[in-house]
């Protein structure tokens, strides 16, 4: 019986076991453990009730404070100077702070600091956003997160895998967020309900790393334990390039890739060759439909950014169509480039001006507004279309407030038009 690609990594990282099979408990080795400013401090004092002296390894230890910093307010302030001085403290190698920064799931790949082959969990649900390099990540609770700290290891339920099978080229317009939006509104939201999602087929070739980010960081919002793609040239390409310019501790890696006779719970096959942009209405994920099938649906705020669609591309896509163009005057567009790499790209490639002279704001990167954070909140009765991960009741703001979820040549679209549009609308 062959393997897929996540039992593949997981059968390599567990303690003890020989083989495996879905359903099984194991015990792994992790590669990297991640946190924020919401879980790490709570994992951090879970951590402290060990009485460990020491971090299991002070480079696969990574602390990203990019929910609210700059800080909105003392709690805010408090709980990031947690994770600085407990990473002053304990030495750890991998702490991004204000000025470095950026959203985790976008940094952390792109320092190079995960890899193909790598068991990866972070106190984080979109942590599944690294499987698009190749390796199996997932999110856990703080508890884990602190165990995972002291011992390097964790617990975890071998998955069933779902193969979701795409073909065909996409469409002008269309991308990662498409792709992943269709799939969920046919699954729902909890059709992969603790399964893998492991995403094949022909259109991966016509997709960026940043379109495959995307795809994986949502693949929770279908219930998955992680997304995850196979690792193949312009995987690599990536890799190397984060390598060469960021030097990581660790360079080596191991491309994994499921057997031809691995065994799926279910297989699903999509054509994208004429899939329009997909627009998830409120208050589920899977409430997909094309952007055609939306009439007069008026927004008060277009939000472009987030460890789902804030990286450069997703930028340049935005600009784009905003570009000699007026944000509409009913409208407030809040852009949030992901890290600092993105945001000095965006301003040397003069993307920041574009979303300026627009009439948007160009803001520091940050998880902002997505989770109900800064910077965009939205008040009660107020419509947003967004390139962020959910819009869940209440989740950018008043529990009477509704999100639409979008790719960001969309919500840029919308911005002018100032209602839910799709390019070709200006």
């Amino acid at each position: 019986m062959g393997y897929t690609i996540t039992e593949k990594i997981l059968l390599s990282h567990a303690v003890g076991a020989k083989k495996i099979v879905p359903g099984d408990f194991i015990k792994a080795k992790v590669d990297l453990c991640l946190g924020n400013d919401i879980t790490s401090p709570i994992a951090i004092e879970e951590f402290r009730k060990l009485g460990k002296k020491k971090v299991f390894n002070q480079k696969r230890v990574v602390l990203v404070p990019d929910h609210f910093l700059p800080a909105k307010d003392m709690k805010s302030a408090n709980q990031a100077k947690i994770l600085k001085d407990f990473a002053k403290e304990f030495g750890i190698v991998n702490y991004f702070e204000l000025g470095e920064m950026g959203v985790e799931h976008a940094l952390v790949p792109e320092r190079g600091l995960i890899l193909p082959g790598d068991l990866m969990i972070g106190a984080d649900s979109h942590t599944c956003t690294h499987g698009a390099l190749g390796a199996f990540a997932t999110g856990m609770g703080s508890t884990d997160l602190a165990y995972a700290m002291a011992f390097g290891e964790c617990w975890l339920k071998v998955p069933e895998t779902i193969l979701i099978r795409f073909t065909g080229r996409p469409r002008k317009w269309v991308g990662g967020k498409d792709l992943i939006l269709h799939v969920i509104a046919s699954l729902g939201v909890s059709g992969a309900l603790y399964k893998s999602l492991e995403f094949t087929g022909s259109t991966i070739e016509y997709l960026s790393m940043d379109d495959r980010f995307t795809m994986c960081n949502m693949a929770i919002e279908a219930g998955a334990k992680n997304g995850i793609i196979e690792a193949d040239k312009t995987t690599e390409q990536y890799i190397k390039s984060a390598i060469r310019k960021y030097k990581p501790s660790r360079k080596a890696y191991k491309v994994v890739k499921s057997d031809k006779d691995a065994i799926y719970s279910d297989v699903m096959e999509f054509n994208v060759s004429k899939l329009e942009p997909v627009v998830a209405a409120p208050h589920l994920p899977s409430n997909g439909k094309s952007v055609s099938a939306y009439k007069n649906v008026k927004i008060d705020q277009a939000v472009i950014g987030s460890c789902t669609n804030g990286r450069i591309s997703d930028l340049k896509q935005a600009a784009a169509v905003l570009k000699n163009k007026k944000v509409n005057a009913n409208v407030r567009l809040v852009v949030i480039p992901a890290t600092q790499e993105i945001y000095s790209a965006a301003v040397k490639e003069g993307y920041a001006e574009i979303f300026v002279r627009a009439g948007g704001v160009f803001c520091t990167p940050s998880c902002g507004p997505c989770l109900g954070g800064h910077m965009g909140i939205l008040s009660k009765g107020e419509v947003a279309v967004s390139t962020t991960n959910r819009n869940f009741v209440g989740r950018m703001g008043h529990p009477k407030s509704s999100v639409y979820l979008a790719n960001p040549a969309i919500a840029a679209a919308s911005a002018v038009k100032g209602m839910i549009a799709h390019p070709s609308d200006l």
